[in-house]
């Protein structure tokens, strides 16, 4: 009756234009249901699964290894596992000057 969980936290500033530093948050937390369906099975065996779908169905045409770093692969890879309970929550925000220094 064991079941696994993933916690996956991204933390970064960086700078836009302006000159004014961001802070980034992402966070995700996938739980497994039961030992046959398990959060790493959902995270790696769908994302895989969406993917060769869409090689069968024609909407990946690209050829060779493919990096998926292309809008028109992650993005409805993405928007399929949200269905699936699997997303990155994120939050946004300034940080002021007087804390950069």
């Amino acid at each position: 009756n064991d079941k696994d969980m993933i916690v996956m936290l991204n933390k970064y500033n960086w700078e836009n234009l302006q000159g004014q530093t961001n802070e980034t948050i992402q966070s995700m937390i996938v739980r497994g249901d039961n030992t046959s369906h398990t959060a790493m099975a959902k995270t790696v065996g769908l994302p895989l699964a969406i993917g060769t779908k869409m090689i069968l169905n024609g909407q990946i045409d690209r050829k060779g290894v493919v990096v998926p770093i292309h809008k028109e692969i992650y993005e409805p890879i993405l928007a399929e596992l949200q269905k699936y309970g699997i997303q990155f929550v994120e939050s946004n925000k300034d940080i002021p000057d007087s804390l950069n220094d």
